[in-house]
């Protein structure tokens, strides 16, 4: 027999568990892209910025750290590295990309280009 309002009890403990799942859950990293879809998602990424030349950059840098998130580890990390290129950009003065950039942002083209032939 059971006793007068362990029923309660019993559904604070589930609930509580269910609670703590979810909340745990929602915290977890969401699934990355293996290398082949994160080369296919690349390959239609249609995203263009637009506004002036700083506008640009920062909204290059934020397109960049958001693919970074989802993309395959091996393409993820280049561009990360053009997301941090990108707002050393943006905050510079001209809000553009210098010459050396450029050549390190090539680079790090050059390094998703091994894995997205």
């Amino acid at each position: 027999m059971t006793q007068p309002g362990s029923g309660v009890v019993r559904l604070a403990l589930v609930t509580g568990a269910a609670l703590v799942a979810a909340v745990l859950g929602g915290c977890a990293p969401a699934p990355k892209m293996d290398v082949k879809a994160s080369c296919e998602f690349l390959n239609n990424d249609a995203f263009k910025p637009d506004g002036n030349q700083q506008q640009q950059s920062k909204q290059l840098a934020a397109h960049y750290h958001e693919l970074a998130d989802k993309l395959a580890p091996e393409i993820g990390s280049p561009i990360k590295e053009m997301a941090a290129i990108m707002d050393k950009a943006a905050a510079s003065s001209l809000g553009a990309a210098t010459q050396e950039q450029q050549q390190q942002l090539t680079v790090q083209f050059n390094k998703i280009g091994e894995f997205c032939k």
